[in-house]
């Protein structure tokens, strides 16, 4: 059995939700996920169907994104993951999906507004979406620097990624991280329905004014505050 059997398994697992929760369709999505002390991660094999997964095809790579392990070739995106879990210590796991309203608000290169309450039980702040990339980046190593893409998002909007577990890079796609790779597939399903509900609230009413800072504080510190009561 190899070593890296274990996290294999917690890649091909957190890959497997992504069309149950129905963020992905065909190929376009991958997960995943990291063993800090072995110094690699186990991501999704690229252009494999979902349905042709197993856990033996999870590639294994270094944090430089070089393969240890495997006869797949990994995920197209495997640079920006190897950048974001060789920058970033406290995270576990790592998704990238293309699911439909997430991915429209990235083409449309705006924040998603705190309009309720929903949004504010994750995130106290406007979802951000980070810039377009400059012509040089995109010519140059585009999947190493999209990781510095987002970021240089968070650094400039000074937000640090443990405050906040996801973003939009603008005209591409949403990217969602967490301390296990479980997690970040919960962010990335949370974030497509706090999108969806976003863009219906502003058909609805194309003035509606941001959550007030109260329920905003309300409704995050009641999860995630020191005399959080939520849950058992």
């Amino acid at each position: 059995m190899s070593k890296y059997n274990h996290i294999k398994q917690s890649a091909y697992h957190a890959n497997m939700q992504l069309p149950k929760l129905g963020l992905v369709i065909f190929t376009f999505g991958n997960v995943s996920a990291v063993d800090r002390s072995l110094g690699v991660f186990a991501i999704k094999p690229s252009g494999v169907p979902y349905e042709e997964l197993t856990p033996e095809k999870m590639v294994i790579v270094d944090l430089d994104g070089n393969i240890v392990e495997g006869t797949l070739r990994p995920s197209s995106d495997t640079k920006t993951h190897a950048v974001l879990y060789k920058h970033w210590n406290s995270i576990g796991g790592i998704v990238h999906t293309h699911s439909t309203y997430a991915t429209a608000w990235a083409q449309a290169q705006r924040d998603i507004p705190i309009f309720g309450t929903t949004h504010a039980d994750h995130n106290t702040i406007d979802i951000p979406c980070a810039s377009p990339m400059s012509d040089e980046m995109i010519k140059g190593n585009y999947e190493f620097e999209t990781g510095f893409q987002i970021m240089n998002c968070l650094k400039d909007r000074k937000v640090d990624h443990e405050e906040i577990e996801m973003i939009l890079v603008g005209n591409h796609a949403p990217f969602t991280w967490g301390k296990t790779p479980e997690k970040a597939v919960y962010n990335s399903a949370v974030l497509e329905s706090i999108a969806h509900m976003a863009l219906l609230t502003e058909q609805i009413n194309s003035k509606a004014p941001r959550l007030k800072d109260s329920l905003i504080k309300k409704h995050f510190e009641r999860k995630h505050g020191p005399d959080s009561y939520y849950g058992q």
